[in-house]
């Protein structure tokens, strides 16, 4: 579990910063939902940092999932 642990550090913080009025991830997902009119390269470019972590985290888990059935399995 310690391979989560700084991928899921990094989603908490910095893949929600800034907290209010709501996380930022939340309100980019929210406009690239609703067509991403107006967005510009800065958002873009917000949006994938902001989402970086939540990425690096998917992966971790995917690669703790898989070193656990390759243990089962042998």
């Amino acid at each position: 579990m310690e391979r989560l642990a700084a991928p899921l550090i990094a989603s908490l913080t910095l893949g929600l910063a800034p907290f209010v009025p709501e996380p930022h991830i939340v309100g980019k997902l929210r406009w690239v939902l609703g067509g991403a009119q107006g967005m510009g390269v800065v958002d873009w470019w917000d949006l994938v940092m902001h989402g970086a972590p939540w990425v690096w985290l998917g992966v971790a888990v995917v690669g703790v999932v898989r070193r656990r059935r390759e243990q089962g399995d042998g």
